[in-house]
C-alpha cells in the first residue's frame, strides 16, 4: 500500500512527519535561509474535499482580493481550489500567493485569504483525523451549519470530529514530472541561490525536495522554484531536486548540478611542518602519531607517507593527528612523515621521518592486504566462486566480470539486461550465488531497470552468464536517483534476503505493503515464504537506505544503513522489526515522537556520518567487518551476545572510499574502493582496487 492509498487521516500524519522531518534533518553543514524565492508559474497544491459535502474547499469567485472568504464548491481544476501546506504551517491559495485566516479569533468566524505574513494566525495543522486546525485557536475549518450546497461558508469552529470539519485528498497514484533547467545564481564561498523549471502534476505539485549527494538539504512549498542554500566553501556537491505532491508521490531527481563554491578569504600560507613524528609497531601494524600543525586559517589535513609513499589522509575538523597503518610485513624497518594541508591546498614540507621496526609475527585482527585488480568502474556486488575464482558487478558498465585472484586475470562473462543507471547511486548492484548453484547455476541480481528496483536471476554456465535464462523475481521495487539500497544475502534458512532504500520518499519505509526502504525475504523462486510477518515479502521496515546484509554464526541477520545528515546505523534485524526511519535517524529524533516511539528497535552501534557512510559489511568468525565511503575506514567490530564490542579502526584514508567487503572462502576478507564516479551513473569514469584482507586468528 502506497501512501496514496492509505486514509486520509494517516496521509496527513505521515505528510506532516514528513515536513518535521526535512527540518530536523538540515542540521549538519545545510541551512535553511531564504537568499532569494521565485514563486511557480504554474498551478501547484491541491484539492481539499469537503467529507460531508463531496465538493471543494474553494476561494468565493475566484477572488484574489484580500479578505475573500472560502466556501465549499464543485471541484474543478482552478488555482482558487489548489491549497499548499507549507513546511512553515502556513495553508496557501493561488500558487501560493494568499494565506489563509481567520477573519478574527472567535468561533464561527469566517476562513479568508490575506497577504502572507508569516504571522501565527496563518499557521495550521492537518490532524490524524482529516481535520485541519488553526493552531492559535484551536479550532477547525468547518463547513458552516453542515451545509452541503455551493457556496456554502467556510468558517473556524471549535474541533468536534464531524464529516463537515474532515477534508480529503483526490485519489492520486500520478508522481510529478522531473524537475528540470536547475541554474545556480548568487554562488559566495558559503551560501548559494538554486533555481529551477516547475513540475507538473495530475493533482498539483506540493513540495520540492532539495538534496546534495543523497542527502536532503530541505523542502520547500511548491510556491517557491528558488531558495537560498547554505554550502561548504570548496567542497564539491551534486544538487538536484524532486517533486513530491500531496498524495506523497515523489518525481524521480532531476539532473545533477556541481557546485563547488569559493573559498571564503584567500589564503597562501601553508601550515607549519608536523613535529614530535613517532611511529610505533605491534606486531604487523604501526601506529604513526604527531603533534597538531598551525596555519592562519585551519589545518584542514594530514597525509602521511611511508618510504616516500603516500598511504593515507587524515581529515575531520579539526583532523586527529594519528594514523593506524596495518597489513605490514614482518621484522622489516618502515620510515614515515608527515605534512599538513589546509583547505586551499597550500601545504607544508614534510615532517623530519620516524623509523621503526615491525615485530616477528602478525598478531594483529589484519595482518597483510593485497591488491588483487583494479577497475575502472564501481565494484558492487562480489561473490566466491566454487572453483576460487570471484564474480563481480561493474555497477555503471552494468556487467559482470570473472577474476582469477591468483593471476589477477579479469574476464566480462555478461552483461546483465535491461539494467540502467540512474544519474546517481543506481544501476547494477548486489550479487548473491544460489545456495544449490553448483547443480542450478543460478546468480542472483538486483538491479535498477527504467521502471524500478528489482532482483532477477541468470544462469552462470561454461563461464558465460546464459542471458535466456533470466527470471524477474520481484519487481516494484522503487527507484530514484539515491536511495535504492541494493544488497542480497542468502541467509542460512534458505531464503533470500535484499535491502531496499525509501526511493527518497521517507514515507515508502513505514508502509508495510510498499517495498522500499525494507529488508526483504523471498524463496529462492521469488515467492513469498509462509513464514513472513506481513504475508508479503516485508522482513523488516523503517529504513532510509539499508545497503550492508550479513549473517552471523547464530543465523542472525546485521544490517548496515545510511542516515541522512546526521548517523549511520548497524542493527541486529528482527522478524516484523520497525527500525523508526523516517520519525528516527540512529538515535536521534527527527518528528512526531520520535525514537522513544513504541515498537521502534534501537541500533546496536551508531556513526557520525563523516566518520560513517558505510556500505557494505561482512561476518568472519563472528566478527563484523563495516566498510565505509565518506569514513574511508574499516570497522572491525566483535558480535558479543547482541552487542558490537572491541571496536576498532583500519585504513583510515589508506585506500580512500571503501564499498564492499565479502568473506573469502579461506576466511578473509575481500575489499573494494568506490573512490571516483560513484554519484554520476557514467560508466568507466572510475580508478578503483579490489583488495585481499588476510585476517588475524
Amino acid at each position: 500500500m502506497h501512501l496514496r492509498h492509505l486514509p486520509f487521516a494517516a496521509r496527513l500524519s505521515t505528510l506532516a512527519l514528513l515536513f518535521v522531518t526535512a527540518a530536523a534533518c538540515d542540521v549538519k553543514t545545510e541551512g535553511d535561509s531564504e537568499l532569494s524565492t521565485q514563486t511557480a508559474a504554474v498551478t501547484s497544491g491541491t484539492r481539499l474535499i469537503g467529507v460531508q459535502s463531496g465538493r471543494c474547499l474553494d476561494v468565493s469567485q475566484n477572488s484574489q482580493t484580500s479578505g475573500q472568504g472560502l466556501n465549499i464548491y464543485d471541484c474543478h481544476a482552478q488555482a482558487n481550489q489548489r491549497f499548499l501546506f507549507t513546511p512553515e504551517g502556513e495553508l496557501r491559495v493561488f500558487d501560493g500567493a494568499w494565506c489563509v485566516q481567520p477573519a478574527t479569533t472567535s468561533a464561527g468566524a469566517r476562513a479568508v485569504i490575506s497577504a502572507c505574513t508569516g504571522a501565527a494566525n496563518q499557521r495550521w495543522v492537518r490532524n490524524s483525523n482529516g481535520a485541519v486546525v488553526h493552531t492559535a485557536t484551536s479550532l477547525c475549518l468547518d463547513v458552516s451549519g453542515q451545509a452541503t450546497a455551493n457556496s456554502s461558508p467556510v468558517v473556524v469552529w471549535n474541533c468536534n470530529g464531524q464529516t463537515n470539519q474532515q477534508w480529503s485528498l483526490p485519489a492520486d497514484t500520478q508522481p510529478p514530472t522531473v524537475p528540470t533547467g536547475l541554474t545556480l545564481s548568487n554562488v559566495t564561498c558559503n551560501s548559494a541561490t538554486l533555481t529551477w523549471s516547475p513540475s507538473t502534476d495530475n493533482e498539483g505539485v506540493a513540495f520540492y525536495d532539495v538534496y546534495h549527494d543523497g542527502q536532503l538539504m530541505k523542502s520547500v512549498s511548491a510556491a517557491v522554484v528558488s531558495t537560498g542554500l547554505t554550502v561548504v566553501p570548496g567542497a564539491t556537491w551534486g544538487l538536484y531536486v524532486n517533486a513530491r505532491d500531496a498524495a506523497g508521490n515523489v518525481s524521480q531527481g532531476s539532473a545533477t548540478l556541481t557546485i563547488t563554491p569559493p573559498q571564503c578569504q584567500v589564503d597562501t600560507q601553508a601550515p607549519s611542518i608536523p613535529t614530535g613524528v613517532t611511529a610505533t609497531a605491534l606486531g604487523t601494524s604501526v601506529t604513526v602519531s604527531w603533534t597538531a600543525s598551525t596555519d592562519n586559517v585551519g589545518v584542514s589535513a594530514y597525509d602521511v607517507f611511508r618510504g616516500g609513499v603516500k598511504i593515507g589522509t587524515v581529515s575531520g575538523s579539526p583532523p586527529g593527528t594519528t594514523l593506524v597503518d596495518s597489513g605490514l610485513s614482518p621484522n622489516t624497518t618502515y620510515a614515515y612523515t608527515v605534512l599538513a594541508r589546509d583547505a586551499q591546498a597550500n601545504a607544508s614540507a614534510q615532517s623530519t621521518s620516524a623509523t621503526v621496526t615491525t615485530g616477528q609475527a602478525c598478531t594483529n585482527a589484519v595482518c597483510s592486504v593485497s591488491q588483487v585488480a583494479t577497475d575502472t568502474d564501481i565494484p558492487w556486488g562480489l561473490v566466491n566462486l566454487p572453483d576460487g575464482t570471484v564474480l563481480y558487478g561493474r555497477r555503471d558498465a552494468q556487467n559482470i566480470v570473472r577474476l582469477d585472484p591468483a593471476t589477477g586475470q579479469k574476464t566480462s562473462v555478461g552483461t546483465v539486461p535491461n539494467v540502467q543507471s540512474t544519474d546517481g547511486e543506481g544501476g547494477l548492484m548486489g550479487l548473491a550465488l544460489s545456495p544449490t548453484f553448483s547443480t542450478d547455476r543460478w546468480l542472483y541480481v538486483m538491479h535498477t531497470s527504467p521502471t524500478d528496483n528489482r532482483i532477477v536471476r541468470i544462469r552462470y554456465e561454461n563461464g558465460a552468464l546464459t542471458t535466456s535464462s533470466l527470471q524477474v523475481l520481484l519487481s516494484g521495487i522503487g527507484r530514484n536517483k539515491f536511495h535504492n539500497g541494493g544488497r542480497l544475502r542468502f541467509g542460512p534458512d534458505g531464503k533470500l534476503y535484499a535491502s531496499t532504500g525509501d526511493a527518497q520518499n521517507a514515507a515508502y519505509a513505514q508502509d508495510l505493503n510498499n517495498l522500499a526502504g525494507k529488508v526483504l525475504r523471498l524463496n529462492a523462486d521469488g515467492t513469498i515464504p509462509s513464514d513472513n510477518p506481513f504475508g508479503n515479502y516485508v522482513w523488516s521496515y523503517g529504513h532510509r537506505n539499508p545497503q550492508g546484509l550479513a549473517f552471523d554464526s547464530q543465523g542472525r541477520l546485521w544490517e548496515q544503513e545510511f542516515g541522512n545528515s546526521v548517523m549511520d546505523e548497524t542493527n541486529l534485524i528482527q522478524r516484523g522489526g520497525n527500525y523508526g526511519w523516517p520519525n528516527c535517524e540512529g538515535t536521534v529524533s527527527q518528528g512526531g515522537s520520535g525514537c522513544a516511539t513504541a515498537g521502534y528497535i534501537a541500533p546496536k552501534r551508531t556513526y557520525s556520518t563523516a566518520e560513517g557512510s558505510c556500505s557494505g559489511i561482512a561476518v568472519v568468525r563472528d566478527v563484523l567487518y563495516v566498510a565505509c565511503a565518506r569514513g574511508t575506514r574499516l570497522y572491525r567490530e566483535v558480535i558479543s551476545g547482541t552487542e558490537l564490542t572491541n571496536v576498532q579502526q583500519f585504513f583510515v584514508g589508506t585506500y580512500g572510499r571503501l564499498r564492499t567487503v565479502e568473506p573469502t572462502l579461506d576466511g578473509n576478507l575481500w575489499m573494494t574502493t568506490t573512490n571516483q564516479g560513484d554519484k554520476d551513473s557514467i560508466p568507466d569514469n572510475s580508478n578503483e582496487r579490489i583488495f585481499r584482507v588476510v585476517l588475524g586468528q
